[in-house]
Formats: structure tokens, C-alpha cells, sequence
């Protein structure tokens, strides 16, 4: 009889483990993202509009197909445009030469935008905000606002920088947010790690006599210059969401910091690793911009191994998932290059810590070339199913109009399934795409898990999967809007003829 007992416990822990392997392993909702860079990148600078819009096409495509749901696309690497701008030039990143329009003259940022919606991916314009040129062997084009404002600007190493400690600065990084906002149907706007500038060794940052003019913040007593440094990026970055959301509330802001906030040598309550850190080397406080809600997503970019022996992943992702705000979402930033041999592990611990929801990828370009079969990995398994993107209910929690009146239209090559919605007046319940569900005949509607998910489509029809029993199946919809509220499903459709 203890025997017995003992067997049968054993196949219930199977049991449970084998349904919370299945739920880890196609989550109904997670932020699938890549990083898209273009400092530095020298391919694009070569191709005609035609050619950059085929080679884009075709890489969001091999995106599309590795299960990625977003976009981080770097549309200002160095105070340049990847978009037709009146504050900044265009990129040489772009076109070999700053100031120089592609020819025929288009838009980038709008085509990426159209095609990552097309294909139901976000889209986050990527932006550092304060560096102006990566290389001072690079000439900046006379109009540039280097030349314009010099007083603006400080050097540092080989690069030029928009000095942070000048207000002037800040105000002009959120007119350029603002202008990206206010003109382009972006999804988020997205900020990396580099703030004040990662430090040379044996060379001070040379802002002294910034910091003698413009003084001691506000509310410090005995302040020193690192204190002012933080402020700065802390007035910036409040600023910026301010911004965003004055000009469109569904819009977010993400922050992708370092890895390592502070070590436990330097604080009590940080990580135990032993690294360059955030607040006390790039003077970027993101805990306090994640307690104070100023942004909406942080994805810390962890591109180290599992047991490295100073920033280990695994204490890592289990102090990020500790330290958080529920209004803040949690996303990690993965290595390609150092992630590929450990997968598998990074991915079930990921999806076994509650407060992370997704991960990107660095880089879009590492991923391409598939090391070691990653993105292999990510179509079989990990993203074999799809997903929605995480919920923004603290911005806007209500959901879109049910879609109703779904027929089928068998008249063409393929069989479509096709429906109708409701117009929505508020702009944050505007549908982004649809989803579409698929259940046996007796089978009880259930959208709660991705079971039954066939898909997505910003279109007002879906085609059917090319299979015999394609038809034999009962169907139900549901719309999603820009902050991925879904919409109750649809009533149930099947084939009576």
C-alpha cells in the first residue's frame, strides 16, 4: 500500500511538472525582442532605398519566423536621423555621409514602422540621447548643431558627447522625442545603457566647469559631483516621460540599463557581483526611475554567463526580478554570442520568475547568423507558439470591441475566415492585430492559454491552415489593442455545410 502511494505521488509531481514545463514553454503573453543597431553598422550605407527596403523586409521577415514580437530599431545613434527630421541630419550611417537624403528620397523609420505592423511586431525607436559623434575622425556636417551651439558639447576620449549637465541639452533631447512622438505611429521610445559615457581608464569625464556653474541640486546637503551627475539623468529621464506621455499617453518608455545596478560592496541591497555598475559609474539611478513609475519597461542587459564568476546571470535575473515596480514591466537583455550555449537554461529560468516577461536579443544581426542553432531553438521550441505582447493595464485597461458576424469564404484558392469589428473613438483601444483561435467541435472555448492560438493579422480576415480538417474546427476571435488589452472572443464559428 506504500508502495503504491509512493507511485502514485510520483506520477502526480510528473504530472504537475509536465504542466508547468508546458506552461513555461509557450507563455500566452511575453515580449519576444532584438535589437536593431545602426552605429557603427556599414552595410546599409552601400544599398539604394530599393535594396534597404528589401534587405529590412527580409530580415523582419526571418524575425517574424523566430517568434520575435518587437522591434528595438536604432534610429538615432549619434544626434542623427533615420527619419526625415528638422532638428537633426540624416544619418551617414545611412547613407555613407551625414546630411546626405537617401536618393530617391524616403523615410526609413516609416517603412519600418508599416512593415513591423504589418507583420504584427512593435516598433520602439531606439535613441542615445546624448552622444553626438562616435569617432571624431568622422566630420559633422556643417549644419549640425555641434557647429551651431559648440558651448553645448564636451569631448570625451574619441567621441563628442551633448554635455548632460546643461538644461539647455535635456530640453532639446525631449524636443527631438517629441517630434519623433507626435509624427510616427511608434510604439515605445527606447533608451540603451549609455548615459553619461562608460569611463576611460586613467581620464575624468571633464565637466568641472559645467558643475561649478550650474552648482549642487537641489534638496542635497553635502553633494558631491557624482550626486549631480545622477540628478541630471534623473531630470532627463522624468522629463522625457512627461514628454511621451503628454503628447501620447499609449506610448511607452523603455530603458535597457547595465546589467549590474550596484554590487553588494557598494550597497547593501545590490547584486552580489562585482562589476562596473549603474548608479555609480554611468550615473544612471534606474531603480529610482523604476520606484517612481517614470518608465514604463526596463530590460537590464545581462550578456553574461550563467556562473560567470563577477556578474553571474543567474543572481542577476533573480535580483532584477526582486527589485521591480508591478507597473514597471521586466524584460531581459540577452547576449546572442554567450547565450547560444546556454539556452536552455536561461530560458527556464526566465520564464520561471514571475516578475519577467520576456526577453531581446543582442544582436538582430548575431541572431541571423544562427550560432549554434539559436534561432533553430527559438522556431521549434521556445517560440514555437505565438504570443501577445505583455499587458499595459496601469496606462489604459480597457479592451476593444468584440469582433462579431465571422463567416467563412471558401471561394478563393484558400479558405479564409473573416469577421467585422466595432470602431473605437478612444485612441488607446484603437485595434493592433487580432488573434485567432482554433478548437476541436466539442471542445469548451478557452483563450486563456495559447493551446488553441493559430496566429495573428491586422487584417479583417485570416487564411485557414491548408489541411484537411481545417474546416472541421470551430473558430473565435479577438481583437488587441495598443496596450494589448484583448477583447472577449468572438462567438464560435463552424463550417454546417
Amino acid at each position: 500500500m506504500k508502495k503504491n502511494c509512493i507511485f502514485i505521488l510520483a506520477l502526480l509531481i510528473v504530472g504537475t511538472l509536465s504542466i508547468s514545463a508546458q506552461t513555461n514553454l509557450h507563455p500566452k503573453r511575453e515580449f519576444r525582442g532584438v535589437w536593431m543597431h545602426t552605429v557603427s553598422n556599414n552595410y546599409y550605407k552601400d544599398l539604394t532605398p530599393e535594396q534597404w527596403r528589401d534587405t529590412i523586409s527580409k530580415q523582419l521577415d526571418a524575425y517574424q519566423k523566430d517568434g520575435i514580437n518587437a522591434i528595438l530599431f536604432q534610429v538615432r545613434p549619434e544626434g542623427d536621423a533615420f527619419y526625415q527630421s528638422d532638428l537633426e541630419p540624416w544619418s551617414r550611417f545611412l547613407t555613407g555621409e551625414q546630411g546626405k537624403a537617401p536618393e530617391p528620397l524616403f523615410d526609413p523609420m516609416e517603412f519600418l514602422i508599416e512593415e513591423c505592423h504589418k507583420r504584427c511586431m512593435e516598433f520602439h525607436a531606439w535613441l542615445n540621447p546624448y552622444r553626438a559623434n562616435s569617432n571624431k575622425a568622422n566630420r559633422l556636417v556643417w549644419f549640425h548643431r555641434y557647429y551651431e551651439k559648440r558651448y553645448l558639447f564636451i569631448s570625451y576620449g574619441n567621441q563628442l558627447f551633448f554635455n548632460p549637465g546643461i538644461p539647455e541639452n535635456r530640453e532639446f533631447i525631449c524636443q527631438v522625442v517629441k517630434d519623433i512622438v507626435s509624427r510616427y505611429d511608434i510604439d515605445a521610445i527606447h533608451m540603451d545603457d549609455y548615459f553619461y559615457p562608460y569611463p576611460i581608464k586613467g581620464i575624468k569625464f571633464p565637466d568641472d566647469a559645467t558643475f561649478k556653474k550650474y552648482g549642487i541640486p537641489e534638496g542635497y546637503t553635502n553633494a558631491t559631483k557624482g550626486d549631480w551627475r545622477r540628478d541630471n539623468v534623473n531630470k532627463l529621464i522624468q522629463e522625457l516621460n512627461t514628454t511621451i506621455k503628454s503628447t501620447k499617453p499609449w506610448v511607452r518608455f523603455g530603458i535597457s540599463p547595465f546589467g549590474i545596478y550596484r554590487n553588494k560592496r557598494q550597497d547593501d541591497n545590490g547584486s552580489d557581483t562585482n562589476g562596473l555598475c549603474n548608479y555609480d559609474d554611468l550615473y544612471a539611478d534606474i531603480m529610482l526611475w523604476v520606484r517612481n513609475g517614470w518608465i514604463d519597461y526596463c530590460v537590464p542587459q545581462l550578456y553574461w554567463e550563467i556562473g560567470h564568476k563577477l556578474a553571474n546571470f543567474e543572481v542577476l535575473a533573480h535580483w532584477w526580478a526582486e527589485n521591480t515596480n508591478p507597473n514597471v514591466r521586466l524584460y531581459i537583455g540577452e547576449d546572442v554570442m554567450r547565450t547560444y550555449n546556454q539556452l536552455p537554461q536561461k530560458m527556464e529560468l526566465t520564464r520561471s520568475l514571475a516578475n519577467i516577461e520576456g526577453n531581446c536579443f543582442w544582436s538582430g544581426d548575431a541572431l541571423l547568423k544562427n550560432p549554434r542553432g539559436i534561432e533553430d531553438s527559438l522556431q521549434q521550441r521556445y517560440h514555437l507558439k505565438p504570443a501577445l505582447l505583455p499587458l499595459y493595464n496601469n496606462i489604459d485597461s480597457i479592451s476593444p470591441d468584440t469582433p462579431y458576424n465571422l463567416t467563412f469564404d471558401l471561394m478563393g484558392a484558400e479558405p479564409l475566415l473573416k469577421w467585422e469589428s466595432g470602431i473605437e473613438i478612444l485612441e488607446t483601444n484603437k485595434v493592433r492585430y487580432y488573434a485567432v483561435y482554433a478548437f476541436d467541435m466539442n471542445e469548451i472555448i478557452d483563450i486563456t492559454t495559447t493551446r488553441n492560438l493559430l496566429g495573428f493579422t491586422i487584417n479583417k480576415y485570416y487564411t485557414l491552415p491548408e489541411n484537411a480538417n481545417a474546416l472541421c474546427k470551430k473558430y473565435v476571435v479577438t481583437a488587441v489593442d495598443r496596450l494589448h488589452n484583448e477583447s472577449k472572443p468572438s462567438e464560435a464559428l463552424l463550417n454546417t455545410e
